[in-house]
C-alpha cells in the first residue's frame, strides 16, 4: 500500500509498540515519513493514553512543519481515533487515514520499523528500568536509525542521507 512518496511530509505512518522492562511495559509511539523512512516523531511513556500519541505527533509537526493535506495513516487504535487526537490533526490540516479493521499490512512500513527496532536493539538486551530502555531507544532512533541505518527501499541510504540527496536533486 505504501511503497514510495514523492516528497517529504506527504505521508506519515503512526503506531505504538510495547517494550518490556523489569519495571513493566514501556510504550513507544512513533511516526514514520514514508518518503525517507525517517522517524519524524516519537514519544515514550508507561501507559498508552492518547497523550502518548499526541506527544509523538506534536514532535513531528514541530520538527517537520508539514504543509496542509499531509496524509496521516494509523491503525484503528483508540488513541488515534480519540477526539483529542483527531482535533490535533484537524488544527494542522492533516488528513486522517486508518487501516482496514484487523489488517496490519495496511501499515507495513511502520510494523517493519518496530520489528527492526526490536530485532536490532530490544531483543539484544534486558532493560532493568524504563529509563534505561528510553535512553537506548532514543539513541537507536536519533543516532543510528535516522542517521546511519541503510534501507533497501531508499536505495541503501540512511533516511538522513536520502533526504539530503533528494533536497539537492529537487532543489
Amino acid at each position: 500500500m505504501w511503497c514510495k512518496s514523492c516528497r517529504s511530509a506527504e505521508v506519515w505512518l503512526a503506531d505504538i509498540t510495547y517494550i518490556w522492562t523489569d519495571e513493566g511495559w514501556l510504550f513507544l509511539a512513533a511516526i514514520l515519513d514514508i518518503f525517507s523512512r525517517r522517524i519524524v516523531g516519537w514519544a515514550m511513556d508507561d501507559n498508552m493514553r492518547v497523550r502518548l500519541t499526541q506527544s509523538a505527533l506534536r514532535m513531528a509537526i514541530e520538527l517537520r512543519q508539514p504543509e496542509p493535506n499531509l496524509l496521516h495513516h494509523s491503525d484503528r487504535g483508540s488513541q488515534y481515533a480519540a477526539a483529542d487526537y483527531q482535533a490535533l490533526l484537524d488544527v494542522h490540516e492533516i488528513n486522517c487515514s486508518m487501516s482496514r479493521k484487523g489488517n496490519c499490512w495496511d501499515n507495513a512500513p511502520m510494523e517493519s520499523f518496530f520489528d527492526t527496532l526490536k530485532t536490532e536493539l530490544v531483543y539484544q538486551q534486558r532493560f532493568q528500568t524504563r529509563e534505561q530502555a528510553r535512553s537506548a531507544i532514543f539513541e537507536y532512533i536519533e543516532c543510528f536509525y535516522n542517521r546511519e541505518r541503510l534501507h533497501s527501499s531508499i536505495d541503501y541510504n540512511s533516511p538522513e542521507e536520502y533526504e539530503s540527496m533528494q533536497a539537492v536533486v529537487n532543489g
